[in-house]
């Protein structure tokens, strides 16, 4: 039974993070924050989805500035734009307003400001450059990596930062942590780092300095984390993790 709990909670987190189908909950399905052990797992299957696009663009001799382009793309598709949107949402309130509330109220709303389209433009264009120069380089254990790490950012924000409101669904996953929560993520973690070589360290080690700057960020502009917030923590940890790869290599 408790094997059965685990898939069905780790399909939930495949349903909340990607638009991959993932069956249905006819009835009793998991809570939300149950999924949260699984959310870095998710990296594995979108990472592999990423690097199976990139190896196939190569084998059919595109270069590597545009296989890089394709898996962005990819990537939006698969995971339907929901971290991008909260990247925009959180450039848009956290710069475009003038109190706690009034950001918080700009990251509500659905339509998208100028610093919004500014952070996707910059966010995007980085990683097109820094996937074409690394993907090749750190190959399937690199595409593993940036993917899981990306979403063990996310838990570790939900976990250890403040609720900035207490609806949304920064709220609705928030659950307690332990080591029943982090040790699958930080298992997939150390053997997608010994795969991918000595870049991987310097990697993490720009992608946990960005996380804690993106937290510190937030809470000081709204008081804490919202899901904006966690999404806009994946984007740029991956955007973080590609630029120090690149450079390493």
């Amino acid at each position: 039974m408790r094997a059965v709990r685990r898939i069905r909670e780790a399909r939930l987190a495949l349903m909340l993070l990607t638009r991959l189908p993932a069956g249905s909950f006819p009835e009793d399905p998991p809570a939300l924050p149950e999924s949260r052990w699984a959310w870095p797992l998710v990296g594995l299957v979108t990472g592999a989805s990423s690097w199976g696009v990139f190896a196939l663009a190569g084998a059919l001799g595109l270069a590597p500035g545009i296989a890089a382009l394709l898996v962005i793309g990819a990537g939006v598709l698969l995971t339907g734009g929901l971290h991008h949107d909260g990247l925009a949402d959180s450039a848009d309130g956290l710069w475009g307003g003038q109190s706690p509330e009034r950001r918080l109220e700009i990251m509500r709303d659905s339509r998208i400001g100028s610093y919004g389209v500014l952070a996707l433009i910059l966010t995007l264009g980085l990683e097109w450059q820094a996937l074409g120069a690394a993907g090749a380089v750190v190959g399937f254990p690199g595409f593993l990596l940036v993917g899981v790490a990306s979403r063990l950012a996310m838990l570790l924000v939900s976990d250890l930062v403040p609720l900035a409101r207490g609806d949304g669904l920064g709220a609705s996953a928030r659950g307690a942590g332990g080591l029943e929560v982090w040790w699958p993520g930080a298992l997939a973690l150390l053997v997608a780092a010994l795969a991918t070589g000595p870049g991987a360290l310097w990697a993490l080690g720009v992608m946990a300095a960005l996380t804690l700057g993106v937290a510190r960020l937030a809470r000081a502009k709204i008081g804490g984390q919202t899901g904006d917030i966690l999404g806009a923590v994946q984007v740029l940890t991956g955007l973080a993790g590609w630029l120090a790869l690149a450079a390493a290599h």
